[in-house]
């Protein structure tokens, strides 16, 4: 992106969302409010979580997901053949009730909150996906902005239920190649637009990578469908099927978002483990940025890239954003130059960690403290500036 000042600062997405979205929100699901009524008060929303990032000084900013159930879900209201199912509803579904409820208590994983697109019929879009949200955000900022989009790996493995999706789709190879359609058709149409940084979401692959002993299924962003169990072959076809989406774009920033989990503060609870096994399926992928964790200890460390150096532009998590304690400047400075040994100064862009609101009903933070993180990060980035500017 030209114009940027060196070590950018950006937000990996979602911000928490007023009481009174929340209500719209919970209207518009049960059939209260159409989809017109609902956006008039997102867009007040928006336009709160776009206020946030200026004051902070965020460089690259989101319209915070506040017309978004969760990171994924929302797709429900674009596409057909998709029904909006809570995990409570879904574990009627599944093999082993009692195994499955076991898992979402151990997990803090509140199941009639938490929501799940789930397959039903022929996927097709019934209108874009993000290119409204993207169109509203463009009118009222100068900024370069940034469209998270869920990644095509992560939306076959949540959206695909045995006993549900393979009615319409004997399999989720089956329906990963209309998924594929899907979000390469809304990939040119907002580079179309003039949307500048494209970002998919896909924190499924550290579930591929790292996953419990669940027997056949796993929480993690509520992927209720069964994986192969063999993380090889799991990794390399979720590495396909991203290099499907963005095959021959050109002209466009495009991102890829990994993280552990962001449905819980208790650290405990959520995936661990250093990038090193997803490291070669990653550097597959024809991406120009990876938006990774880095604030929590659970993400090792940046000597994963020392094979790949200079590779791509990396989007380096500084702040935890399930975290009360508040980093400081110095933190992000020095994170970040751990990153300068394996990246050039203008391939780091500063993030926090993950979303502060990756679902809806439960932010990982309020505001006011999610703000204080992104002035910790815009004061590191800063620092850094007045010393590595020529």
């Amino acid at each position: 992106m030209s114009g940027l000042p060196l070590f950018p600062t950006t937000v990996v997405g979602s911000w928490p969302r007023p009481d009174y979205l929340l209500d719209a929100l919970k209207k518009r699901q049960a059939g209260r409010l159409t989809f017109e009524e609902f956006n008039k008060v997102a867009d007040k929303a928006v336009l709160e979580a776009l206020k946030y990032q200026d004051d902070a000084g965020i460089d690259i900013v989101s319209d915070g997901e506040q017309r978004r159930d969760n990171f994924y879900s929302f797709v429900t209201e674009k596409l057909d053949g998709v029904k909006l199912m809570t995990l409570a509803e879904l574990i009627d579904l599944v093999e082993d009730k009692r195994h499955f409820e076991s898992i979402l208590k151990q997990l803090d994983v509140p199941a009639f909150s938490i929501k799940n697109a789930t397959v039903v019929g022929k996927l097709n879009r019934r209108q874009p996906i993000a290119l409204d949200e993207y169109e509203f955000l463009r009118k009222h900022t100068h900024k370069p902005t940034k469209v998270p989009l869920p990644g095509p790996y992560m939306l076959t493995r949540s959206m695909w239920v045995q006993g549900v999706s393979d009615k319409v789709y004997p399999s989720q190879d089956a329906l990963a190649q209309d998924i594929v359609r899907v979000l390469r058709e809304e990939v040119q149409d907002l580079k179309a637009a003039g949307c500048q940084y494209i970002q998919f979401d896909e924190p499924v692959l550290t579930e591929a990578a790292f996953k419990r002993d669940t027997k056949e299924r796993t929480f993690m962003c509520a992927s209720m469908g069964g994986s192969s169990g063999d993380a090889g072959k799991e990794l390399l076809w979720a590495s396909r099927l991203m290099n499907q989406v963005i095959q021959d774009i050109e002209g466009v920033n495009l991102g890829m978002h990994v993280c552990r989990g962001n449905w819980s503060r208790k650290e405990e609870t959520l995936l661990q483990g250093a990038y090193d096994p997803l490291m070669p399926y990653m550097m597959i992928m024809k991406l120009d940025q990876l938006v990774l964790e880095f604030a929590t200890p659970r993400a090792g460390d940046l000597k994963v890239f020392e094979p790949y150096k200079n590779q791509r532009q990396i989007g380096l998590g500084v702040v935890n954003p399930r975290s009360d304690e508040l980093e400081s400047p110095d933190f992000v400075v020095k994170k970040t130059k751990e990153a300068l040994e394996y990246f050039q100064p203008e391939q780091i862009y500063l993030n926090p960690d993950c979303g502060f609101g990756t679902f809806a009903e439960r932010p990982m933070n309020p505001p006011d403290k999610a703000f204080q993180k992104l002035q910790v990060m815009v004061e590191g980035a800063e620092r850094l500036r007045k010393e590595y500017a020529n």
